[in-house]
């Protein structure tokens, strides 16, 4: 199942992606506008649909919502990036390993979500160092609270593609990376939502990046350090995770700041990152 979100005269409508067409869902007759919502109706099997429309002619707006709390990431989640990343001189998170001995979490505020093609204001950086980071999402089904690896995925409803966008100087000043990545427009998800058994097993899937159409990082889900029953363990075993929670799993060698000199976002700049079996989210930067 892909399940995508548009934005309607009455406010952000969720529905079912059927090749060229969008079917918005229903439940009493109305849109439904709530990604927890969404996750109920299909795990109660009741699922309902409007009329179809064109999907190309619809906007999109991110998938996942109201969020209950922080979006979840992962840093230093690939063995490339975590070696870029100890080097980079922006890595703040302690001992500066190269491979980390348990997942490195942070988050990021719910307003610095957006969806496809809405702008990344790098415009809203006074430090001019927005970098790009192209991740996997993880949006959580049913509530786990100090669940096992083994049992980890049972409680995955969907996959999506994250970016996460950061102030790079701001996370050096600050040492702690939540300011950084927080800004409004910071967060863009998207295109959809796929199921875990539309998506199947992950591993081979290549999660690859471009700026301008310029390839910058390219990897195999499956290089991840912690896969992403390692990293639902982990952080229910201390914060428990709720329908609807979305986790960004870390991103692959390839960021701005891994080049010598680096490559920071400026407006006109357009930012594509893509995993297969899930699509492709664009954004422009202003």
């Amino acid at each position: 199942m892909r399940i995508a979100a548009i934005h309607t005269a009455n406010g952000k409508a969720f529905g079912l992606v059927e090749g060229e067409t969008f079917r918005p869902l229903l439940k009493d007759g109305l849109f439904v506008a709530s990604l927890p919502e969404v996750i109920a109706l299909v795990a109660s099997g009741a699922v309902t649909t409007a009329d179809p429309l064109v999907l190309a002619e619809q906007k999109l707006a991110a998938p996942v919502g109201p969020l209950s709390k922080n979006v979840i990431c992962v840093g230093k989640n690939y063995h490339d990036h975590a070696r870029e990343f100890a080097r980079s001189g922006v890595d703040q998170s302690g001992d500066k390993q190269e491979t980390p001995d348990f997942p490195v979490v942070f988050t990021k505020s719910p307003t610095s979500v957006s969806g496809p093609n809405d702008p990344i204001p790098s415009s809203a950086d006074p430090t001019a160092t927005v970098d790009y980071e192209g991740e996997l999402g993880v949006v959580i089904g049913t509530r786990c609270d100090r669940v096992t690896a083994e049992a980890a995925l049972d409680h995955v409803f969907a996959y999506t593609v994250v970016d996460d966008v950061t102030a790079r100087a701001v996370q050096t000043r600050h040492k702690q990376w939540f300011l950084g990545k927080s800004l409004p427009g910071f967060c863009p998800v998207g295109p959809v939502l796929v199921t875990c058994d539309e998506m199947g097993p992950l591993g081979p899937q290549r999660l690859v990046t471009t700026v301008n159409g310029e390839q910058r990082q390219s990897a195999p889900l499956s290089d991840m350090i912690f896969d992403v029953p390692a990293i639902i363990a982990a952080v229910s075993e201390f914060v428990p995770l709720e329908p609807g929670d979305l986790i960004a799993t870390g991103t692959p060698a390839g960021v701005g700041i891994g080049f010598r000199p680096q490559k920071f976002l400026v407006p006109g700049d357009v930012v594509a990152v893509s995993i297969e079996g899930i699509g492709t989210l664009v954004n422009p930067v202003v």
